[in-house]
C-alpha cells in the first residue's frame, strides 16, 4: 500500500480534520487494540492507537495525550518517538490531516480505556493474523523504515 498524499487537494470544499496515529514499541513488539464497539468506526478491527489534535495542539502533545487517555502510559515511560506527516488521506466528507508516531515505551503494561476491548503486544510480521484498520500495515512499515 503506498503512503497518503503529503499535500492536502487542492479546490477543496470538505473539512479539514487534524489527527495522529500513534504506534507504540516495546523491543521487538508492537502494540494493537482491538476498536469497540462503542467508537465511531472500524468497530472490531486492530488498530494503534489515535485522536483528534485539539485546537492549539501540537501534534507530540496530542500523541502523548492520546497515549496516556487510551493506554495509561505517562510521557516518562517514553524513551524515543519517531514522527512521519502529515499526510492527507480522502475520506467521502472529510479530508484528515494524519500525524504518525512510533513512540518507544519504556514499559509493556498497558490499561486499556473504552475504545478498546483487547490489547496486545505482537511480532510485527504476525499483523497478517489479525484484522486490522485499512492504513494500519502501512503506516507501520513507513515509520519502521524511518527508525536508524
Amino acid at each position: 500500500m503506498s503512503l497518503p498524499p503529503t499535500t492536502p487537494p487542492q479546490n477543496s470544499h470538505k473539512r479539514l480534520i487534524p489527527v495522529i496515529s500513534c504506534l507504540l514499541k516495546n523491543g521487538a513488539d508492537i502494540l494493537i487494540l482491538k476498536r469497540s464497539k462503542n467508537v465511531g468506526s472500524f468497530q472490531g478491527y486492530w488498530s494503534c492507537i489515535s485522536g483528534y489534535l485539539e485546537k492549539g495542539e501540537d501534534p507530540l502533545q496530542t500523541a502523548y495525550r492520546e497515549v496516556f487517555e487510551e493506554t495509561q502510559v505517562t510521557k516518562d515511560k517514553i524513551a524515543s518517538h519517531t514522527y512521519a506527516g502529515p499526510f492527507y488521506p480522502e475520506a467521502e466528507d472529510v479530508i484528515f490531516e494524519t500525524h504518525w508516531f512510533l513512540l518507544e515505551s519504556k514499559t509493556n503494561e498497558i490499561t486499556t480505556d473504552w475504545e478498546h476491548d483487547l490489547c496486545e503486544w505482537i511480532k510485527p510480521q504476525n499483523l497478517i493474523d489479525y484484522k486490522v484498520v485499512p492504513w494500519l500495515p502501512t503506516l507501520i512499515d513507513h515509520l519502521f523504515d524511518l527508525q536508524p
